[in-house]
């Protein structure tokens, strides 16, 4: 294994954290694209040899993970608490803001038809969600969007690998439509 390659291994193994692409780029002193040829080296040699971690790459961070493969012998070791999970209202909101972000409060709540104050301060609680600018009207109000907590919470690399909304929304409209009939 090169030296390059090992010490990035040994930089994403000791920081448990995702870490910015921008900092490997200084620590290694590379540019981004021989970083990228390293990390998809790297990459390619976890799955290619189903080794216990991989790597969960977004467009600002990369981390290295457990292999999900592997979680049941995790779970066996370490029994660990169930986390709670995330509720229906938030998760309605959630996919408002990553299917149509920049959106603001307002945006989110003529899309659900309830308010939304308590699910958006929760979505910024736990980091899924960010206000990312100001929208240019009466009262500018706050555009929130994803963060990269989310594309690593649902194992994605990039907003535009989420599953296409319309896809899943015009059968349901056209079954709406014949019960109407």
């Amino acid at each position: 294994m090169r030296k390059e390659l090992a010490a990035l291994e040994c930089m994403l193994f000791v920081a448990g954290e995702p870490v910015l692409i921008t900092e490997l780029q200084r620590a290694l002193n590379i540019t981004k694209l021989e970083l990228s040829a390293l990390l998809q080296e790297l990459k390619t040699e976890y799955n290619a040899n189903e080794r216990g971690f991989l790597l969960s790459i977004t467009d600002e961070t990369v981390q290295l993970c457990s292999n999900p493969a592997y979680a049941p012998y995790v779970e066996e070791l370490l029994q660990p608490v169930q986390e709670k999970t995330i509720s229906q209202s938030l998760l309605e909101t959630l996919a408002v803001v990553a299917y149509r972000q920049p959106a603001t409060r307002a945006d989110i709540e003529s899309i659900r038809g309830v308010r939304c104050e308590y699910a958006v301060s929760q979505l910024l609680k736990l980091n899924l969600i960010q206000p990312i600018g100001r929208k240019e009207t009466v009262g500018r109000p706050v555009l929130y969007g994803t963060t990269d907590k989310f594309l690593r919470q649902f194992g994605i690399e990039a907003i535009i690998q989420l599953p296409n909304f319309d896809a899943y929304s015009t059968p349901a409209i056209e079954q709406e439509d014949e019960l109407i009939v």
